[in-house]
C-alpha cells in the first residue's frame, strides 16, 4: 500500500524525517519535503523498506519533482552536548527553516514535535504513512549512507559502509582493535565506556 494521508487536504505541507539516531558514529541528518501533486513520485515508502538502488533512483527523483527540499544535520559535537533527541529535533527544524517554500503544516515522523511555529502534526511510522515523510525519509537516509561510505575511506579498518556506524559486532571488534575516531559520538555508552577503558592506560 502507497503512503497516503488525506488530512489538511489544500495546505502546503512538508514532511520531515531523521535518520541516524542509533549509530556510534557520524551526524544525524534529517530532510524537509514538500511534494509538488502535479508531479506524482510512484514507490514513495519508509526507506528501510526499499533496497539501495530504488532509494538511489527516488534520491534523484524527489530532488527533480518536489516543490522544495532540505537536507540538514546535527553534528556529532552537538548529538554529545544536547543528547541524541534533542539533536535529532534541532535537525528537523533546521531542514523545515530550510525549505525555500515556507510550509502551512509539517508532518514530523515519530511521537516528537520540534520547538517552532509551524502548525504540526507528529505521525508515528509516519515514513511509511505519509509520501512527504518517505521523500524526507529517503533523502536523509541516502545522504547519511553516502557520507558514511566515505568514512569507510577516511577511517579504514571500522566497516563504516558496511554497518553505517550502527554497534554491529563487526564495529565493535574494531573499537576495540582500533581505538575511537572523531566520527564517534562519546556521550554513546560503548564509546564512554571505551573512553574511560583508555583513561586507565
Amino acid at each position: 500500500m502507497e503512503p497516503f494521508i488525506s488530512c489538511y487536504t489544500g495546505l502546503l505541507g512538508a514532511g520531515v524525517d531523521e535518520v541516524g539516531r542509533g549509530p556510534l558514529a557520524g551526524d544525524v541528518v534529517t530532510a524537509a519535503v514538500i511534494l509538488d501533486p502535479e508531479q506524482p513520485i510512484e514507490g514513495l515508502n519508509d526507506s528501510k523498506k526499499l533496497t539501495e538502488k530504488k532509494r538511489d533512483r527516488l534520491f534523484d527523483e524527489i530532488q527533480e519533482k518536489a516543490k522544495s527540499f532540505c537536507i540538514a544535520r546535527a553534528s556529532v559535537a552537538e548529538i554529545d552536548e544536547l543528547n541524541i533527541l534533542q539533536a535529532s529535533l534541532l535537525a528537523m527544524k533546521r531542514a523545515v527553516e530550510g525549505l525555500h517554500i515556507q510550509p502551512e503544516h509539517v508532518w514530523v515522523d515519530g511521537n516528537k514535535i520540534p520547538r517552532w511555529t509551524y502548525a504540526a502534526e507528529a505521525v508515528v511510522k509516519g515514513d511509511s504513512r505519509v509520501a512527504a515523510i518517505s521523500a524526507a525519509s529517503i533523502l536523509a537516509k541516502v545522504t547519511r549512507d553516502r557520507e558514511m561510505v566515505a568514512f569507510d575511506a577516511q577511517y579504514p579498518g571500522y566497516g563504516f559502509a558496511g554497518h553505517k556506524g550502527y554497534p554491529t559486532k563487526v564495529h565493535m571488534e574494531a573499537i576495540e582493535r582500533l581505538g575511537i575516531t572523531p566520527i564517534h559520538r562519546t556521550s554513546y555508552g560503548p564509546i564512554k565506556a571505551k573512553l574511560e577503558q583508555m583513561a586507565l592506560f
